[in-house]
């Protein structure tokens, strides 16, 4: 089966309502400001903590820094109006995240859970030369980082160079988006069994194959599709061609839909999963900036697939929840001009509000975070407003950028 029933529940019947939306996203920014301590920051929401860290957690992904991004990317975008200013206290975040990182084996230059982002959004609010002096030495020193993916590795840095790049216009970023891009070609592995090129990620002392949109294949296919107006028309055609034939060949279907394995390598006995991180959605996400129609009707056939399969029972939150998988109908829409997209994408969107505020209800206070809680939502259904689809921190980094 495409994905596990039991990770999805009935969508509320609901038409759209602009006004709840907006309503909604002055909640999550006012309830996200209020809940600030100077020295705390955010307490970690318990679907967050992992074993007995408890938080409050600190890296972009799940951490201080991702609200503090999503804050001031909201007012940047004319979306909200915050209580206080949040630039002194990024360099604070950096620190701790790094005091965080040491249990892991220090690796500054991630780019969801290392330097690189605070140092992205304190360039961001005050510009300074010396701040894409230590980028440039974060991104260098991460291209031959085997985890080969977009959290950790060089996929993630190549993405910082890239809004670098279209923030500055400096050659240095191209020359390190170029670079990034001719060593992961080298790093590319032949399958016989599939037919297809791939990456092995080292992560967390393993070795993975996998496709997702997070460790895998298709979240390093999004800043080569997205750069590609960097890399040369005949590096992008060797691209173009090896991108689509992995996702061709990596295509599970099913009565007219798609979705695809978390790993090239994946047991026959693991579910599917309908999510952001693992399966359809970030597939969808990742590759609708892919020019041309080769790969229109996978596309399509796992829009129907995050459809049918309906909204997560793990919550309204971009990574593995309601928000993450609408992001992809509002892609189909901007790519197809077909209004079903939109309205479905809306349509989560409400479903997802009532997520978020039964949570709410049921924990005692709201989830922040941008990649796994409320503020992340807010970015989404700002989104559907305005329909634009720019995933957060994967499309835009910078408030007011194209």
């Amino acid at each position: 089966m495409l994905y596990d029933p039991a990770r999805h529940e009935p969508l509320i019947e609901r038409h759209w309502d602009e006004r709840h939306a907006r309503d909604a996203i002055a909640r999550i920014v006012a309830d996200t400001e209020a809940r600030f301590s100077a020295d705390a920051y955010w307490p970690m929401h318990p679907r967050d903590v992992e074993g007995s860290d408890d938080g409050p957690a600190w890296p972009l992904y799940h951490g201080a820094c991702g609200v503090i991004w999503a804050l001031t990317y909201l007012e940047g975008m004319g979306a909200a109006t915050l209580a206080r200013n949040y630039l002194p206290f990024v360099e604070p975040v950096r620190v701790r995240n790094a005091q965080w990182l040491a249990a892991f084996g220090p690796n500054a230059s991630s780019y969801l859970m290392g330097d690189v982002p605070n140092l992205l959004l304190e360039y961001g609010i005050r510009p300074r030369s010396a701040t894409l002096d230590r980028l440039e030495t974060l991104i260098e020193s991460n291209v031959d980082h085997p985890a080969r993916e977009l959290m950790w590795g060089s996929p993630g840095t190549m993405l910082a160079a890239l809004f670098l790049h279209d923030r500055t216009g400096e050659a240095r970023w191209s020359d390190l988006f170029r670079g990034t891009a001719d060593k992961l070609r080298s790093q590319l592995a032949w399958s016989d069994k599939f037919g297809c090129e791939y990456w092995t990620q080292d992560l967390y002392g393993q070795k993975s194959t996998y496709l997702d949109a997070v460790h895998g294949f298709v979240a390093t296919a999004l800043p080569l599709i997205r750069g590609r107006h960097l890399l040369g028309s005949d590096a992008w055609t060797g691209w173009s061609a090896t991108i689509a034939n992995t996702i061709r060949a990596t295509a599970t279907h099913e009565n007219g839909m798609v979705n695809w394995r978390a790993w090239l390598t994946q047991p026959s006995t693991r579910p599917l999963l309908m999510q952001f991180c693992h399966g359809a959605p970030g597939f969808v996400i990742c590759l609708a900036d892919m020019p041309g129609s080769d790969l229109d009707d996978l596309l399509l056939a796992a829009g129907e697939a995050i459809w049918a399969a309906g909204p997560l029972t793990k919550g309204s939150n971009l990574c593995h929840g309601t928000a993450g998988n609408g992001y992809a109908f509002l892609k189909l829409f901007a790519r197809t001009s077909d209004v079903r997209w939109l309205e479905r994408a809306r349509a989560f969107a409400m479903h997802a509000i009532e997520q978020a505020y039964a949570d709410e209800r049921a924990v005692g206070r709201m989830r922040y975070s941008l990649w796994t809680g409320d503020p992340g939502l807010a970015i989404y259904l700002f989104d559907c407003i305005r329909v634009m689809p720019r995933f957060p921190t994967l499309d835009v980094f910078f408030a007011g950028t194209p």
